[in-house]
């Protein structure tokens, strides 16, 4: 696979665009690409866009555009991942991994055991920083569409909208230790329904937020004997959902 490089602006045919100073830096230094090396653009809309390399210098790196490739490398299955937010190593890790593991939204949301509590001011910019993490693992991963990430809310904001918007197409699951039902018991989702993963923090769901998502129609799920951290827990759910239902 060529190096991708995401650019969020319309792409013709024929077109000659200078890269973004990030993607110019990373053409040029990182991977040390010349002129006339193909790369591949998209716009995170869906397709991609063959390009090649027409000039590197110091103050720019400019590529023209070839062709458009209609492909598309999404799961059948639409997944939207509500994960409690933990420190920024961990929450980015869980980001980035969850994208290229297929999930096609991501909800952060902040609990009762959550460790990390952020201002507005904060939450603005972790969100700007967590859209780029998006970004680059598309870049890595050849996905030609952008997950969504929408701002951080807290549990009960969330599943108060979730309340409002009750719907046959969806099926809610939260991660519990409360409960042995695993997902090889459950059945396949319907074609077309989304499913709704929620992840606590380290310490887990408190059992009034449990209570609240059962009554949000969410239906408690286990991933086995061992208790899992909550990274390992949100990465493991989506790669078996994956396996059962999905792409894998």
């Amino acid at each position: 696979m060529h190096a991708r490089f995401y650019h969020p602006e319309k792409i013709a045919i024929g077109q000659s665009i200078a890269l973004s100073d990030e993607n110019k830096h990373h053409a040029a230094r990182v991977l040390r690409l010349k002129a006339g090396d193909a790369v591949t653009l998209f716009t995170g809309e869906g397709g991609e866009f063959s390009a090649q390399i027409e000039a590197i210098t110091k103050s720019s790196t400019t590529v023209s555009v070839q062709t458009y490739l209609d492909i598309d490398r999404e799961s059948p299955l639409i997944v939207e991942l509500a994960q409690a937010i933990c420190v920024n190593e961990k929450m980015d890790w869980i980001i980035q991994k969850a994208v290229e593991l297929g999930v096609s939204r991501i909800q952060p949301v902040a609990t009762a055991r959550s460790i990390v509590h952020l201002s507005d001011d904060r939450a603005a910019k972790r969100l700007q920083h967590w859209q780029k993490i998006i970004v680059s693992a598309c870049e890595q991963c050849g996905r030609n569409r952008l997950p969504h990430i929408s701002p951080l809310l807290d549990l009960p904001e969330w599943l108060n909208r979730k309340k409002a918007s009750q719907s046959d197409q969806e099926v809610r699951l939260m991660l519990s230790t409360r409960t042995t039902e695993g997902l090889k018991n459950r059945p396949q989702p319907p074609a077309d329904t989304d499913v709704v993963i929620c992840i606590g923090p380290e310490g887990g769901f408190t059992p009034e937020e449990e209570t609240a998502m059962l009554h949000t129609n969410f239906a408690p799920l286990h991933l086995g004997k061992r208790i899992f951290r909550t990274e390992t827990a949100a990465l493991a759910a989506i790669a078996a959902m994956q396996a059962l239902w999905g792409d894998y």
